[in-house]
């Protein structure tokens, strides 16, 4: 019982193929121009198929009976009031037809029979081929030999047809409603042409022996000139004559450093993961490959630019040649232009923000010899259990003069300063409250450069780093700034010695001194004195604060009441 019902299903899958096939409808469209000896044979020999759909005569402008020999035949006729040529009386029968592929034959053939239209047209109804083109024994073969075989050898050498202007051939709807059809002789080749580019599977047919009307001399030379148009047009749209030109090989070479330079510009500003260093490399090949090239085009226009009489020609068609390459130049200029005009001159850095992120150069070269890209960061919340702890990658702490282990206070709330977690270089992890505060959301974007504009005039408590201090920690409170103002310099002594230097804003006030975290004493500081000498007296040592000089700071020292100046802790 399995087996007949497996056999049963066999059949159905094979009817169902055969429909398939049958699924695939042929129109035959006929373009003919004063051929009424030959047209109603040529229609007689197509309609002894018995699968053809439809057959359409295209009558292009005749001056004799061509349009009623056809219809007389059986076909369906159009007909254009005057003679448009044989691409156009093709693309009108084509946009008429309505089969699945579409048959092209010409309306002179004197020995056309059933056979080699079947010929032509099996290998697209078997999904042999996409297109069919036709070969076969003829008297003549000017145009092809003298004309389409050397240009196509040039320019498609991949094409290796025996007779690429056959004139009959088949191809689906859906290759050729997508093409561009010309409106004269050059439709054959073109045809090729764009199959070819395209991919389509193209098959050259044998079908023995044709005899044509021979064209004259006159006729075989429009047809020359048309074939000729159709291939050098081809080349160019498809990038065959650019690829050997002298002056469109400086061109796209300089197009090319424009481009090298242009992309490592927009790596070192954009790209936070690319090496700042290989980003001004590619940029610095780029230049020297687009100056080397810009000079060879310039020699290279320059003269057919002059006259031997030293007139100019028309700078139409220098223009037309040259816009890419002065358009590619603008845009680099342009950006450049936007780059440099985001520089800042600070005391002590050059910072450069494109919107997406900064460019520090520090000026002494001997501490920083590389470039601090830094920004921007994103804004997420805290993790569980960490409502007092403020994560924050290191470019963000050293932007806020701030470290790990120090502390921030937010409305009156202290926050412990922590170190990001591994693959947030960017991510600020900021608790619900301290973002309130700052009128924060999540994913919010806040550029390095303003990052002091969201945490000014909040109090910290930062570590001095110290050198040759055993085991004295001083920790220094400050008020942070959203810019540089006139300060004073803060050494600090132990013994003697000094130990550590820090920098803040002096206002006219009294300042506080803690010993181990109890007020120690509090000191009034006048700015405009000299120097401002602070001793705290230990059993074993003592610790001398010298507040002199004038310099530029961004962190503000907090007077009595805003918070502690400094704290030893011995």
């Amino acid at each position: 019982m399995s087996w007949i019902i497996l056999i049963f299903i066999l059949i159905l899958a094979s009817v169902k193929n055969r429909n398939k096939k049958r699924e695939l409808t042929v129109s035959v469209i006929i373009p003919a121009f004063n051929e009424e000896k030959t047209v109603g044979e040529v229609v007689k020999v197509v309609k002894s198929l018995n699968y053809i759909y439809e057959i359409i005569v295209v009558d292009d402008g005749s001056t004799d009976n061509t349009g009623e020999v056809a219809k007389s035949a059986g076909a369906m006729v159009i007909s254009h009031i005057k003679n448009r040529g044989k691409g156009a009386a093709i693309k009108t029968g084509f946009n008429n037809s309505k089969g699945s592929v579409a048959v092209f034959l010409d309306a002179d053939i004197q020995n056309l029979t059933a056979a080699k239209v079947d010929k032509i047209i099996q290998p697209i109804l078997i999904n042999e081929a996409d297109v069919t083109k036709t070969k076969f024994k003829r008297e003549a073969g000017r145009v092809t030999e003298l004309t389409a075989k050397p240009l196509l050898n040039f320019f498609f050498p991949e094409i290796k047809f025996e007779q690429p202007l056959s004139g009959q051939f088949a191809a689906k709807r859906s290759f050729l409603k997508d093409i561009k059809l010309e409106d004269d002789y050059g439709v054959d080749v073109g045809i090729v042409l764009d199959a070819d580019v395209r991919g389509m599977r193209i098959k050259e047919v044998d079908i023995g022996k044709i005899d044509h009307v021979l064209s004259s001399l006159h006729e075989l030379n429009i047809v020359a000139t048309e074939v000729v148009r159709t291939i050098v047009d081809r080349a160019t749209e498809y990038g065959r004559i650019t690829m050997i030109d002298t002056l469109g090989k400086h061109i796209r070479m300089g197009l090319l450093g424009l481009s090298l330079a242009t992309l490592g510009f927009f790596c070192v500003f954009f790209i936070r993961f690319f090496p700042v260093q290989l980003g001004l490399l590619i940029s610095l090949i780029g230049a020297i490959i687009a100056i080397f090239y810009i000079i060879r085009i310039f020699r290279t226009s320059i003269r057919p630019l002059i006259k031997s009489d030293g007139k100019s020609r028309s700078l139409r068609s220098f223009f037309y040649m040259h816009s890419p390459m002065i358009v590619s130049g603008l845009i680099m200029v342009a950006m450049l232009a936007t780059l440099l005009g985001s520089v800042h001159i600070d005391e002590g850095k050059i910072s450069v923000e494109p919107t997406s992120r900064n460019l520090i150069i520090w000026k002494n070269v001997t501490e920083n010899k590389s470039f601090d890209i830094r920004g921007p960061y994103l804004v997420d919340s805290a993790l569980e259990n960490e409502s007092s702890v403020i994560r924050s990658p290191p470019d963000a702490m050293s932007s806020l003069g701030l470290g790990y282990e120090d502390v921030i206070y937010i409305n009156q709330r202290r926050y412990n300063l922590s170190q990001n977690l591994p693959g947030e270089e960017n991510v600020l992890r900021i608790p619900y409250d301290a973002r309130e505060y700052f009128g924060l959301n999540i994913r919010d974007i806040i550029p390095d450069t303003n990052l002091r504009n969201v945490f000014k005039n909040l109090y910290a408590e930062r570590n001095l780093i110290l050198q040759n201090a055993g085991y004295l920690t001083i920790k220094e409170g400050v008020i942070l700034r959203s810019g540089e103002e006139d300060g004073k310099n803060i050494n600090i002594y132990l013994n003697d010695q000094i130990i550590s230097s820090t920098t803040g804003i002096i206002n006219n006030g009294t300042y506080s001194i803690y010993v181990n975290g109890v007020k120690y004493r509090e000191v009034f500081i006048n700015k405009d004195k000299p120097t401002t000498t602070i001793y705290i007296q230990s059993r074993l040592d003592t610790v001398k604060i010298v507040v002199e000089g004038n310099v530029k700071s961004d962190m503000e020292i907090p007077t009595a009441g805003r918070g502690k100046f400094l704290n030893v802790i011995f």
